[in-house]
C-alpha cells in the first residue's frame, strides 16, 4: 500500500483540519508539502470515525482564583469598660470610679443630694485606704453645708482640729473663713465646704501628687452632686487641681476661671491670710469675694472680713 501518495496525504490533512475545526482553531490556508496545492482549513472534509487530532486541545484558561484573605490572628479578650459605680449598690472604695462625662445625670432633688452625699461618705470615704494618708488619720473629713448651695468653698486638706473633729475648717483658719462668709452676708449653713483630700497630711504639709490623684474623685462627686454656681478655691493646691494650672497664686487669684461649666474664683487660703496678716492680702481676698457676690447678683454688704 502506497502511504505517501498525494491522495493519502490530502485525506490525512482533511482529517487534521476537521479535528482543528472541532477544537475551534482559526481557519488559515495551509500549503501541503509535496502536494503542490493549497487547501483551506475550512474545506469540506469527509466524515471519518475514530480519528485522533494531531494537536492536543489547549487547556481552558481557568478564571483567576480570588485571593483568600489571611486569617486574622486571635484577638485578646476586651476588658469590660469601667463605668461609674452606683453609690447605692454594693462596691468597695477601690472600685469607685468617677463618671467620664460630668453633669450628664439629672439634677437630684434636695433629699436625693443628701442621700447621695451621705452614702458617698459612709460607704467610700470613711473606710478609704487608697493612699498612705489613712495611716495617721483620726477621722476622715468629708465636708458639710447646704447641698443646694450656690457657693462651694474648696480647701486643700484637713488640719489637726479637723482631723480630731471630722469637720472641715473648724480651727483658726476655719474661724476666719466663717468671718469671711458672714461678711458676704451669708452663713456657714448656706454654703458648702470641702477639701481636696479627706485625710490630714502629716504635719499639715501639702498633699502629694499621688495623694491628690487618689482622693479627688470624692471631691469631684461632691461637686457634681451639689452643683454650685460658683466654686471658691482656697489656696494654691485646690486651685491648681481644679484648673490644672501651674501658675502661682498671685497670677490666678481674682481672675474668673471655669471648671466643667462652673465658675471658679481662686483666692488665698485663710491660713495664708493669718500668716501674712497684711492689709494688702486681706483686701485682695475681700475683692475676690465681692466678685463672687456680683456674679451671683447678690447684694454687696458693707463690712469686710478682718
Amino acid at each position: 500500500m502506497d502511504d505517501g501518495g498525494p491522495k493519502n496525504i490530502k485525506s490525512r490533512v482533511r482529517l487534521a483540519l476537521r479535528a482543528e475545526r472541532a477544537m475551534g482553531l482559526s481557519t488559515l490556508p495551509i500549503r501541503l508539502r509535496g502536494a503542490g496545492t493549497d487547501i483551506p482549513r475550512d474545506a469540506p472534509v469527509a466524515p471519518a470515525a475514530d480519528v485522533a487530532p494531531e494537536r492536543a486541545t489547549p487547556p481552558a484558561t481557568a478564571p483567576a482564583a480570588r485571593p483568600v484573605p489571611a486569617a486574622k490572628p486571635p484577638q485578646p479578650a476586651r476588658k469590660p469598660a469601667k463605668t461609674a459605680v452606683n453609690l447605692f449598690g454594693a462596691a468597695t472604695a477601690s472600685d469607685f470610679v468617677m463618671p467620664s462625662d460630668p453633669f450628664t445625670s439629672a439634677v437630684l432633688p434636695t433629699d436625693g443630694k443628701t442621700v447621695a452625699l451621705q452614702t458617698l461618705d459612709a460607704t467610700y470615704v470613711k473606710g478609704c485606704t487608697r493612699c498612705r494618708l489613712h495611716e495617721s488619720r483620726t477621722h476622715t473629713v468629708f465636708g458639710e453645708g447646704d447641698v443646694d448651695a450656690q457657693i462651694m468653698f474648696v480647701g486643700e486638706g484637713p488640719g489637726e482640729n479637723e482631723d480630731l473633729t471630722g469637720r472641715p475648717f473648724v480651727g483658726k483658719a476655719g474661724q476666719l473663713l466663717d468671718k469671711m462668709i458672714l461678711a458676704m452676708g451669708l452663713t456657714r449653713q448656706r454654703v458648702y465646704i470641702a477639701n481636696v483630700v479627706k485625710c490630714r497630711p502629716p504635719n499639715n504639709r501639702q498633699p502629694a501628687a499621688d495623694e491628690t490623684a487618689t482622693c479627688t474623685p470624692y471631691l469631684v462627686q461632691q461637686i457634681e452632686t451639689v452643683r454650685p454656681k460658683v466654686i471658691v478655691t482656697l489656696g494654691l493646691p485646690a486651685t491648681q487641681f481644679l484648673l490644672q494650672s501651674t501658675l502661682p497664686m498671685g497670677k490666678l487669684r481674682g481672675q474668673w476661671q471655669a471648671w466643667r461649666g462652673i465658675d471658679v474664683m481662686p483666692t488665698y487660703h485663710p491660713a495664708y491670710v493669718l500668716r501674712s496678716y497684711t492689709r494688702q492680702v486681706r483686701e485682695a481676698v475681700w475683692s475676690d469675694l465681692l466678685l463672687v457676690l456680683d456674679r451671683l447678683k447678690l447684694p454687696r454688704p458693707g463690712p469686710r472680713a478682718e
